[in-house]
């Protein structure tokens, strides 16, 4: 149900108002108005503050003051009542002065009737609903512009109008975020004027389509100049709103995409590496089975044929070819990550200055070596041998960059890599690191030559100077250790390597000698040979049965179990290869363990896949990388048989 209308009456003639109010209340549309008067200009204002008046009659003469000016004060007060000027001049000149002032309606005071008054309620009635329309709309239409201009200043994009010739006619303030310009450094500027000179020709290609397709999207990847001289990748889309009266300009809405070009090239980089490193991985495998064989026999015949005999400088020959190629295939592996590691607790201060004196070896006499080293530094968890490696590859990589004399700096530092800094670095996981950073004052890289510095056999050095492998090899030892390694660099600005290790709450450890016995001893023992290769097979062989062992062969591990099962004595060593066809070499191993528990394992591989390892290979498990010398497999086969239990290693005199 409705609420009844409210009418105030106001005029200094009581019973004049009192009238007005009679004749109201005769109306049968107004039966139910509430009806009110006031006597004088304040009791009137007084009356209006009070409550809500539909409609008002303001008589024209209140004493020393007048309606129109009770009407001015309501309306400068906020007061919207609608209100019918009542007098008894002339009611044309009342008529004029009362719709200036914002009265609804006026009416004579000679021609008040019941009809009259409800004519004139209704008209001002129907007036102040449409103001109140209107007021709901404008109110409306502000909050709209508020929440577009929120929506537009508060953009996550840049935003702006240009005309038909490209100028700017309204930038947003959002778009100071995302390009560094204020917008009146950009209002009447070409937008061509912003963008790289390459990409000019592309943006007037899509500026002309979007002139022939009014209303129609059109897009575009280009580099726009922020305000602190780099260059930004945008996408831009634009709209021709150029006919459209309410906008008459083209819309360019603009999204920075550079963070997200940079991320994806991290990620086509990184997959790249890692295909570029199975295939390296799967190289270095086979050549791994070639090598031991050809090194193997090479030293075989070395160690029998007389030093005079002229032969003997070709295997010479042959066997440091064959070297080489072995330590190609060591740095394929450390690049393709599948090397077999030995992750030690290591102090980095501690590793660093014990290269330092081979560093300056490596380094010219007008390179100056510096190292800044951190106290207090964490230790890591890495294996000492790959992370000295490292070292020496960049200590190389610099002293090259540098044929005229410069610096080469170390340093050391820990460092928090946070959630920010792995947004920019997707491989990185956060937490805290040491850091170690090499750096040179030498040439330096452009872009392109960084975007490739960790390919295998990518170099920039003159044919025959380089493998191409020194950087790949660094990069697939820090990402095998858990690390990661980014590379800084300007042309003619010199070159920093950042290698970014994860800390371990371990002590370091000192470095213990690899170093076993006396490989021309002789054995006694029996030994099991397991292997599927069979020129690999047959140099093992060859070698034990040189050094006195027993040797049962074995292709592969049901051919192994088949001879442990017939054998009636003791087998004091297993030799087997890890990867063969029926059954691993750990599948072997365990099998045999039920029936033969005092049996020592030695495993070997040509293909360390480090993930590989740890499904096969039990942490202290014994492990030999192919290719091996004769020396190195009968020095590991001797130290295994003379170890006990405890691991201790006896000596037989």
């Amino acid at each position: 149900m409705s609420e009844p209308i409210r009418i105030l009456v106001v005029d200094d003639a009581l019973d004049y108002a009192q009238m007005v109010v009679e004749f109201l209340r005769m109306s049968d549309a107004l039966r139910d108005a509430r009806l009110k008067t006031a006597g004088s200009y304040d009791e009137a204002l007084r009356a209006l503050h009070a409550e809500r008046f539909d409609v008002a009659f303001f008589d024209y003469w209140l004493g020393a003051r007048d309606g129109l000016s009770l009407l001015r004060d309501a309306r400068q007060q906020g007061i919207e009542t609608q209100v019918i000027v009542l007098t008894g001049r002339g009611a044309e000149e009342v008529a004029v002065e009362a719709m200036k002032a914002g009265a609804a309606d006026y009416l004579s005071k000679t021609n008040i009737s019941v009809e009259s008054l409800e004519r004139t309620v209704r008209h001002a009635l129907a007036l102040g609903a449409q103001e109140r329309q209107r007021h709901q709309a404008e109110a409306a239409l502000r909050a709209s512009e508020e929440r577009f201009r929120a929506l537009v200043e508060n953009s996550s994009d840049a935003l702006f109008l240009i005309d038909a010739e490209g100028r700017v006619t309204y930038v947003a303030a959002s778009s100071q975020r995302h390009l560094g310009w204020k917008p009146d450094e950009m209002l009447g500027q070409s937008v061509f004027d912003f963008l790289h000179p390459d990409d000019r020709e592309l943006a007037g290609i899509r500026m002309t389509e979007a002139l022939q397709r009014p209303g129609e999207t059109v897009a575009a990847e280009v580099r726009f100049k922020h305000a602190d001289g780099t260059w930004r990748i945008m996408e831009a889309v634009g709209v021709n709103r150029l006919k459209d009266p309410s906008v008459g300009a083209i819309i360019v809405n603009a999204r920075d995409i550079t963070e997200r070009r940079k991320l994806e090239e991290q990620l086509r980089q990184a997959q790249k590496m890692e295909a570029v490193g199975q295939l390296a991985g799967g190289v270095a495998h086979d050549f791994n089975n070639l090598l031991t064989a050809i090194l193997g026999y090479c030293n075989l015949m070395i160690d029998d044929i007389p030093k005079e005999d002229p032969l003997r400088q070709d295997l010479e020959e042959i066997k440091s070819a064959g070297e080489r190629a072995a330590a190609l295939t060591r740095q394929l592996l450390a690049f393709s990550r599948r090397q077999m590691l030995q992750p030690q607790v290591v102090d980095l201060n501690a590793l660093v200055r014990q290269l330092e004196k081979l560093l300056r070896r490596l380094i010219s006499e007008d390179v100056e070596l510096v190292t800044a080293l951190a106290p207090s530094l964490p230790a890591v968890k890495v294996d000492p041998a790959s992370i000295e490696q490292v070292l020496v590859n960049l200590a190389v990589n610099a002293r090259d960059a540098m044929p005229d004399g410069g610096r080469l700096t170390i340093e050391t530092s820990t460092v928090e890599l946070d959630s920010s800094y792995v947004g920019t670095h997707p491989s990185v996981v956060p937490g805290r690191y040491v850091m170690l950073t090499v750096s040179d004052t030498g040439q330096g890289m452009d872009a392109a030559t960084r975007a490739r510095i960790f390919e295998p056999f990518f170099t920039t050095k003159d044919q025959g100077k380089g493998s191409g492998l020194g950087l790949a090899t660094v990069y697939g030892i820090i990402q095998q250790s858990g690390g990661s390694i980014w590379v800084y660099s300007e042309p003619g600005q010199g070159t920093s390597f950042k290698v970014y290790l994860p800390t371990t709450e371990s002590t370091a450890s000192t470095r213990a000698s690899d170093r076993g016995g006396d490989s021309a001893k002789k054995g006694w023992e029996t030994v099991l040979l397991v292997e599927d290769e069979d020129a690999v097979r047959a140099l093992a062989r060859e070698v034990l049965r040189r050094h006195g062992y027993v040797v049962l062969e074995a292709r592969h591990g049901l051919d192994a179990l088949r001879l442990a099962e017939r054998h009636p004595d003791t087998i004091h060593l297993m030799v087997t290869d890890i990867v063969m066809p029926h059954m691993s070499g750990r599948d072997l191993a365990d099998r045999l363990a039920e029936v033969r528990p005092k049996m020592k394992v030695l495993f070997m591989s040509g293909y360390t896949d480090h993930a590989a390892m740890h499904r096969h290979l039990t942490p202290g498990a014994a492990f030999l990388q192919k290719p091996f010398t004769p020396e190195t497999f009968a020095r590991k086969v001797r130290s295994m048989l003379d170890e006990q239990p405890d691991g201790v290693t006896t000596r037989r005199h």
